[in-house]
């Protein structure tokens, strides 16, 4: 069985983000692999420790991304790619579209991925590289079974659960809930250093600057804004509630 995982490295979510001209500054922050995409390489692992095969983790990204790619062959994937080139500038069709140049000549029985990444969280990359190579795909799964060339996947829908079967090859993205990801293990650690690492550039893909000039645009990025202290309101139940409607309109700006 051929499993394959893309994965992004984000900032970790312990970290205190700094934002500069509209810009997350990432001077000093620890990067770590989006934790959505940790479950997908769990749950590749699992896959492949249940039915055989082989799981390849590929990720689009900075040379720091190499590190994401790292702990997934210490957790037990055979084989590393990263995509990469320091001077594009993409949004998520641009990643899409290297991830499906890569994928196009391939043979591959799953595509796993996270449901969203914890930084953009956009959601947007797995959904459309199924939509480019033409295969079907289940989001936010919970769920995981194979029997033969078919899966069925329980995934959540906001609340609750839907049950979908399909055929493979096919494209499913992991929620939280799936699984539990594990550490990698000092054995783990020092293997993955001696495992395939293969580094490729949007030329080797045959994808040129034009394919990845960005489809959208962010106009702003900012803080939110620092949380005030809370007011009591004295009186009567009706008059609190006669205050709270009032200030619901001249200062929330809520009706």
């Amino acid at each position: 069985m051929d499993l394959y995982v893309i994965l992004k490295q984000t900032f970790d979510t312990e970290e205190k983000i700094t934002i500069e001209g509209g810009e997350i500054r990432e001077d000093g922050v620890k990067h770590i692999i989006n934790p959505y995409d940790e479950y997908a390489v769990e749950e590749a692992i699992r896959l492949k420790e249940r039915h055989g095969g082989t799981v390849t983790a590929v990720s689009v990204g900075p040379e720091r991304a190499a590190e994401a790619l790292r702990t997934a062959l210490a957790m037990g994937a055979d084989e590393a790619v990263l995509i990469s080139d320091d001077g594009i500038r993409t949004d998520e069709s641009g990643v899409a579209a290297l991830l499906a140049a890569y994928f196009r000549d391939r043979r591959f029985d799953f595509i796993l991925g996270g449901y969203f990444s914890v930084d953009n969280g956009a959601g947007q990359v797995a959904v459309r590289l199924a939509r480019l190579l033409g295969i079907p795909h289940v989001s936010a799964i919970v769920k995981l079974d194979v029997s033969g060339d078919r899966a069925v996947a329980v995934r959540d829908a906001e609340g609750d659960s839907e049950t979908v079967e399909l055929p493979l090859p096919a494209l499913f993205t992991a929620q939280q809930g799936l699984n539990e990801p594990r550490y990698p293990s000092l054995p783990g650690i020092m293997k993955a250093k001696k495992k395939p690492f293969q580094r490729l550039e949007p030329g080797d893909l045959g994808v040129s600057a034009a394919d990845l000039a960005p489809k959208t645009e962010r106009t702003l990025l900012f803080a939110p804004p620092k949380r005030q202290a809370g007011r009591m309101l004295e009186g009567t139940p009706n008059e609190q509630a006669v205050e709270l409607v009032s200030l619901l309109k001249t200062e929330a700006k809520f009706m």
